[in-house]
Formats: structure tokens, sequence, C-alpha cells
């Protein structure tokens, strides 16, 4: 038996641990406040074999129950085990991150004192699940079991869904109808520019963040509402808008509405950062800023159209990362991939992490499999420090075979952690305590470590003779693992191990080699 201590110092201050009350299944994470470090944008090297880094997402959408649950009503142990499975087909196809839906329509899949529970869990507005549990707590946990990070996804406008049951009591639409507007097509509308909506819509974020353990919070593209929602008429906030004027308003209707949303957006990512800064804030806005941006691109205007300065939040660094709905193929004249991707870089000046949503829903073809591909790697060179990809949605990935197969065969073999985001924190984790056992053919590793509430997860790195360094991802509760020391016809032996501790915002342990005798 070897036995190996291997400590990391730093001049900084180690934050407290904080617990919160929790059911037993729940686990509370360690949450690092910046407190006594520096903020540093450089991010930290922990000089492993080779970079493992690439965010792997997919959308589970909840709003008329695309995704999850697959129709309202049904019982805890349906919702559950289709939840699971979910999760596990994420874990198996070695994906790391969940945007998980839990605010379709001004409503909740969690137990909220701000709004109702939602339609598409129970089948009644308003109504709790029965028996009781949490579903935001539930997949927080299975994900985070899983190695997954989960990140909640709200919609901060829409008050009610035309696929959202019939309008209760306990909906915003009916208890705060000034806020409130109807669309043509039935949807209703919260007023972005009142000063209540944002609070609201604020205040719900917050509320999560403060009492659920999620890795990020996610808005998507429906700011202002699509304006084929209202038959092609304008949004009918003439009464806001006129009293903004009556009260020497000096914008123009459309700056005034941009500057109601860019209000919200700022307040949103500064609010998080002040109560939990490693909580990541994602925005997914359409992937056309403007018809003409660059050159060649025609579409819809969402800065005219959705009051969506998107351009605007990536160039202030108002979030960590940024997901353009990019769901269009590499070869589409007018609304090209890459080329898009590569005008959204240009804008990235503060250099957050820029991870494409793509559509993967174009069918169950070669064809289909042959752009996914394209578009990864597309995505892998154009942004090779921090590589990641958002697959709209899980739906597609289960229900096409070919696809998921031909994900994992080839651009997603092999686990991959979140790449770090160093303004958020760029203090590795201590180093693990490592000792190795030969029994057999087999090497026994087991390791301790003295911060284990700043571990998320663990990565083994192998090299055998004659091959490159491999690694495997482990999950945080792991404590040991076996490795064969050679493979068959006592081939290729085992000579190299190194362990590196993952905290919650990506960051590595530093590397250290352990020569296996």
């Amino acid at each position: 038996m070897k036995i190996y201590s291997f400590r990391y110092f730093f001049i900084a201050t180690i934050a407290l641990l904080f617990v919160s009350c929790k059911s037993s299944k729940e686990l509370s994470f360690f949450n690092k406040t910046p407190l006594g470090k520096t903020k540093k944008t450089t991010k930290w090297d922990p000089k492993t074999p080779y970079n493992i880094e690439e965010f792997r997402a997919a959308w589970v959408a909840t709003v008329a129950n695309i995704n999850w649950p697959s129709k309202p009503g049904l019982s805890i142990y349906e919702q559950q085990k289709e939840a699971l499975a979910l999760l596990d087909y994420l874990k198996d196809h070695n994906f790391n991150a969940v945007i998980f839906q839990v605010r379709p329509q001004a409503d909740a899949l969690y137990q909220s004192s701000i709004e109702p529970w939602s339609y598409y869990l129970t089948g009644e507005q308003g109504k709790a699940p029965e028996p009781f549990y949490d579903p935001l707590k539930f997949w927080i946990y299975a994900a985070h079991e899983r190695g997954l990070e989960l990140h909640a996804w709200l919609n901060p406008y829409r008050a009610h869904h035309t696929q959202g049951g019939n309008i209760k009591s306990t909906s915003v639409v009916k208890t705060n109808p000034e806020l409130v507007v109807g669309l043509e097509n039935g949807m209703y509308w919260m007023n972005p520019s009142l000063q209540e909506t944002q609070d609201r819509s604020l205040a719900v974020v917050m509320d999560i963040v403060n009492r659920y353990e999620v890795d990020g919070i996610h808005f998507d593209d429906y700011f202002y509402p699509y304006d084929s929602y209202n038959n092609g008429k304008d949004f009918p906030d003439n009464k806001s808008w006129s009293a903004y004027i009556s009260n020497g308003g000096k914008l123009s209707k459309s700056n005034w509405r941009r500057q109601s949303v860019n209000t919200f957006i700022k307040n949103v990512y500064t609010e998080i950062k002040k109560s939990k800064p490693h909580v990541k804030f994602g925005l997914s806005p359409f992937g056309i800023w403007r018809p003409g941006y660059p050159e060649s691109v025609v579409g819809y205007d969402q800065y005219e159209k959705l009051y969506a300065d998107a351009k605007l939040w990536i160039n202030n660094g108002w979030v960590d990362y940024f997901t353009p709905q990019l769901y269009w193929t590499t070869n589409k004249i007018g609304q090209s991939f890459p080329e898009l991707l590569g005008w959204w870089q240009t804008e990235n000046s503060k250099q957050m992490h820029l991870w494409p949503g793509i559509k993967v829903d174009l069918g169950g073809t070669k064809e289909n499999l042959d752009e996914v591909f394209n578009q990864i790697m597309i995505t892998r060179g154009m942004l090779p420090k921090s590589k990641g990809t958002v697959h709209w949605s899980i739906g597609p990935l289960i229900k096409y075979d070919t696809l998921s197969k031909g994900l994992l065969a080839k651009p997603y073999k092999n686990k991959t952690l979140v790449p770090p985001s160093p303004w958020l924190d760029n203090t590795p984790p201590l180093q693990p305590i490592v000792k190795t056992t030969k029994k057999g053919n087999t090497v026994q590793i087991s390791w301790e470590h003295n911060n284990t509430t700043d571990v998320f997860r663990w990565v083994l790195y192998f090299k055998r003779n004659g091959k490159k360094w491999q690694h495997t991802i482990l999950n945080r509760r792991n404590r040991n693992y076996n490795i064969p020391l050679t493979l068959k016809n006592n081939t290729n032996t085992l000579n190299k191990i190194g362990l590196t501790a993952v905290d919650r915002t990506g960051n590595q342990s530093e590397f250290f080699e352990l020569i296996i005798n």
C-alpha cells in the first residue's frame, strides 16, 4: 500500500460553510463567498493533462407539458419516474446540465408563497401535489446525484398560456389584473413596463435563488410577446405609456419598452450576485439581434418586435452565459448557424460563456445527425476557450434513437465538466488525499478531502503504457474507484493516475501524478 498526502495552500480567506434545513433526502452545498478574495477574470489553471470542459445541456419544457410531466395530473410516482428517466438519459449520454422550466405562466412547479401551483403539474392551478412533494427540490437532488447542474428556467412575463387550463382565482390574471393585458390569441401577458411586474418577477427569481440549491437561473426569448400572438397588433400598453408621457417621459415608445426590459435584466443579474455569487444567470434570446447583423442576415427583428436588446446584455456582461437560439442549419442562406454564431462572438466583449442553443428536432435521419454533429464541431472550433451547446429540447434527443446513439458514439463519447466561470470564483478546491492498493489485477484507489462541502465532482485521470491520458468523472459521494492494472492479454499496464476535486463553479484542484509501480 502507498499513501500520498497532498495539500495546496492559498493566501485567501476560506468562506464559512452554511447549512440550511433540508429534508432527509436533500443535500446542502457549500456556497463560496468572495469575501477576502480579489475578483479576477483570469482562469485558474489546474495543469491537468488535457482539457475536459464543455457545457452540454438540454431544455426540459413544462409549458403545455412539452417534455415533463407528460400530462397534467399524473400520480406522484409517475411524475417522479418520468423525471428520473429524463435525468438518467442525460447522465448516460454524457450531458452535464439540465435547464428545467419551473415558471411557465406566472405559476410554480415548486412550493411558492408568491405564485400558485402549476396547472401543468396537477391539472388544476393552485392545487398542490398529493401526497405532497416539491418537484424542484426533487429535480435538484436527483440532478446533483447524477453529476448534473440544474438551471431553473423561468418565463418572466407570461401570465397565462392558451394551453394552461382555466383561469382560476389564484392566477395573476385575477389577483392582479392591473398588471396583465390580454392578447388576441388568448394568452395573457404581464406588462413589462410596470414596476410592479418587474418587482414580482424579480421576487420570484430571488425566492428560488435563496431557498433552492439551483446552479443557474435561465430566461428564454419571451420578453414582450411575439406580435403574432396579438394578430400583428401593437402590444396593448397604452395606459402605462400615457402615464409615462404625462409624467414627463422623453423616450420613444420602443426605447421606453426596451429600457424596462434592460433595467429588469440588469437588476436580476445584480441581485443574484448579491445573494449567491456562484449561481449563474443565463439568457437565451432569439438568435437574430436585428436583420443585417451580420450583413447577410434577414429575419425577425427582436430589437424592434420583442423589445429585447440582447446585444446590450452580452456587451455589458449582465449574464454569465449567453445562449442565442440559433435554430437554423449551417447552410441556411440568411440565417446561417456559423455566421450568426460568429457575429454573437464578436459582441461577446466581456468574454462570458457563449453556449448556443441548437434545434435537434429535424427528424431521425442521418442528415439530422450530421447537422447536429456539424453544429457541435463548429461551436468547438469557434469557441475553444469555453465550448458548449444547449439542445432544444430533450424530447427529440430521446425520440430519435439515431441521434442519441450517434452523439454518444462520437462527440459525446466522454464525460465533460461544465467550464468554470472565473469572474464568479477562480479559487480551486484543496487537493484530495489519495491512497492506492494493488490487489491482483486491480488497483484500488481511495481518497479523502479536508473540505468535502467544496466538492461537487471528482475527476480521475489515468494513463496506461502505450496510450494517452484518459479520464472518468465521478459523483461527489464517491470515495473509491477500482481500475484494472492491465487490459486483455496483460497489455497496456496502468502506470499513472491523478485525481482532482471539482467545486461548484467548475474549478479543479491542482493536478498531480501518482506513479503505479
